[in-house]
């Protein structure tokens, strides 16, 4: 028998206490870091919807007879794709006409309405999107 030593005889100290405390303390700081990643990465996803409507919506505008109104809509829809909330749409110049040459599209999302999780630490924040095109006019 000298060559079947037991594992199980040998005597280890008990660790259930000691697992149990390590899992207390570190509980809520991955429960922390996990919300913290969901949350910013739904203010990514609304960064680039903003991104992109500020494009669709000039893209819209620099047709030749395209109103603000029309682009502001347009703006509008893309960000309500993903529920965006307090978004403000900011057509220039607010009149569109034959002399026009360039439009910008700006889009101001508050975070304080668009937070899931996290919004005190993004409260204070708004997100700033904008593009700018030339027009597109017959020569």
């Amino acid at each position: 028998m000298s060559g079947n030593h037991r594992h199980s005889d040998r005597r280890r100290p008990d660790r259930r206490g000691a697992t149990l405390v390590e899992f207390a303390l570190t509980i809520p700081i991955f429960i922390l870091f996990l919300f913290a990643a969901l949350e910013f990465g739904w203010l990514n996803v609304i960064r680039h919807t903003a991104d992109n409507a500020a494009y669709e919506a000039a893209r819209a505008a620099i047709v030749p007879g395209a109103t603000a109104a029309e682009a502001t809509a347009k703006a509008n829809d893309l960000l309500n794709v993903v529920g965006t909330r307090g978004a403000t749409v900011t057509i220039t110049p607010p009149t569109l006409s034959t002399s026009t040459d360039e439009v910008t599209v700006a889009i101001d999302v508050p975070m304080r309405l668009n937070g899931i999780i996290l919004s005190r630490f993004t409260s204070r924040n708004v997100l700033h999107s904008q593009a700018t095109l030339r027009t597109e006019r017959p020569e």
